[in-house]
């Protein structure tokens, strides 16, 4: 007696299709699964058995062999229960097998109930890539797998709930594609910062490019607080990088029946003693780390210079390729890594030094080994450094309300509408991914900007790459005033924002 039913798995952030053969044979009763199972499909013999029993089915008193194919592929997680289970129902004779555009997923609880797995909507745009007509999923992971198109997404309670709808006893109204506006989170206001308005405007200029911006200041200047107001002035996120944030927050187990599509940018803030894996991914099964599940966002390192070095070296390759690569034995992987880097720092361990008040006890030595834990290479690839200066009494007590971010939103959206009309369906999405092609026909400088630029360039001892971020963040700034052309002083506006120099202690 032999059943097939068709299943899927996770690599990386991508789905596969995965068969479950179940061949019963006569001999001494066993029951073996192959095809590289980790731990916790090997237990799936377990759960399938006890809920086959407490479902009122027999189970067979007979030799089983589950094979899941492709066999040199590792098989990980609770996933593959639902389909072992429906493969020896229908290879015992208990139910009819069911069609072959039909598939299975799903966690299964010792009476039969079905519970929530990770990765489903990964593995539902694979089923929609292999042309599966309907895949039953529990009823927790309808929602986030219902956001792929063209496959029928089956909510699933129980076993027996679902053997009767396969007899035609009962029907499971396939789940409905979510609304994905329906739940708003709320965002702090830049009407609640006070001043600052320097700071605001390079907050402006990096959400309207997707550039990386460093804040320096002292201890209670506002960094932090500005730099969590940043995911309000963001651009609201398109369809496909919906499916991109969910498709890594599914497969990091984080999403949920309250919050099924990740459809507000995410705003990633890991401590300080982050690990280098558990920035960039990693574990002996590959999961994304913080720098992918802040992809299309934003990823915040506060107090910059009390992460080690190894995980802040860690950044370098994925913000220039938007990707990271995590290599372990179970295999190798790729996690997509497009984030925009907001870092924020004090200039010196007790974070008074350049103070009016001489509050700064620091030596000169220390304030440049404080310095000096933030590799030049990293900084290369920070397009803003902007200080951030403390409050004024008469700041604090002022109140004007400040501009919201409703409308500082407003001027970064028509800005971003400029680069989508001239990037066009090429893949970039942002001023801060343009390549060099692209900088050449879309950067190009007056003679005075020219002049201005090779000035710059001596005198501040700009690398190639600070150079090409230069041009960036001026061209997203004359994006911003909705100029044709670089102007001299988009131009100077965008390298006075790299004239903050760390390596400089009077």
């Amino acid at each position: 007696m032999y059943a097939k039913i068709t299943s899927f798995g996770v690599s990386g952030i991508g789905g596969y299709p995965v068969s479950v053969e179940v061949y019963i044979t006569n001999g001494l009763p066993a029951f073996d699964i192959v095809g590289l199972p980790d731990t916790a499909v090997k237990e799936s013999r377990e759960r399938v058995r006890a809920a086959v029993k407490n479902n009122g089915f027999r189970f067979p008193v007979s030799r089983m062999t589950v094979n899941l194919a492709p066999a040199d592929k590792k098989k990980v997680g609770t996933l593959y229960d639902l389909p072992v289970l429906i493969g020896i129902l229908a290879a015992s004779g208990e139910i009819k097998a069911p069609a072959a555009d039909c598939a299975f997923l799903g966690e299964l609880s010792l009476t039969g109930e079905l519970r929530p797995i990770a990765g489903a909507l990964p593995m539902a745009i694979a089923a929609e890539r292999e042309g599966v007509r309907s895949l039953f999923v529990p009823a927790e992971n309808a929602p986030e797998a219902a956001f792929a198109e063209n496959v029928e997404i089956v909510p699933v309670q129980s076993v027996a709930q679902l053997v009767r709808h396969l007899r035609g006893e009962e029907t499971i109204e396939p789940a409905p594609a979510p609304d994905v506006h329906a739940e708003e989170l709320p965002l702090p206001d830049f009407a609640d910062v006070k001043g600052q308005e320097n700071v605001k405007r390079a907050l402006e200029i990096a959400a309207a490019g997707g550039h990386n911006i460093l804040l320096i200041g002292p201890p209670g200047a506002g960094k932090s607080m500005m730099a969590k107001r940043l995911p309000g002035i963001l651009p609201d996120m398109s369809r496909e990088e919906m499916i991109q944030s969910t498709e890594i927050w599914s497969v990091a187990g984080l999403t949920s029946r309250r919050r099924p599509i990740v459809s507000t940018r995410p705003f990633r803030s890991p401590h300080h003693t982050v690990s280098a894996t558990a920035l960039a991914g990693g574990g002996t099964f590959p999961k994304p780390g913080e720098i992918s599940l802040a992809h299309n966002a934003i990823l915040f390192l506060d107090e910059l210079p009390e992460f080690r070095a190894d995980v802040l070296e860690v950044l370098r390759q994925p913000m220039e390729d938007g990707q990271v690569t995590v290599s372990r034995v179970a295999g190798t992987v790729t996690f997509p890594a497009r984030f925009m880097l907001v870092c924020a720092m004090n200039p010196c361990k007790c974070g008074w030094y350049g103070h009016p008040s001489g509050r700064c006890r620091c030596t000169p030595q220390e304030v440049r080994r404080y310095h000096s834990r933030i590799s030049g290479p990293l900084l290369d690839r920070i397009d803003l450094i902007v200080e951030v200066p403390a409050l004024e009494y008469d700041e604090l007590r002022r109140k004007t309300p400040a501009e919201s971010s409703a409308e500082i939103k407003k001027r970064v959206n028509a800005a971003r509408a400029i680069q989508r009309k001239r990037f066009g369906d090429d893949g970039t999405m942002s001023n801060s991914r343009m390549d060099s092609k692209e900088l050449r026909r879309f950067c190009s400088l007056s003679g005075e900007g020219e002049e201005l630029m090779r000035g710059a360039f001596d005198s501040m001892g700009l690398s190639a790459r600070s150079y090409d971020r230069i041009l960036r963040v001026a061209r997203t700034i004359a994006d911003l005033d909705g100029a044709e052309e670089i102007g001299p002083g988009h131009l100077a506006e965008a390298i006075q924002y790299r004239t903050y120099d760390l390596s400089i202690v009077e």
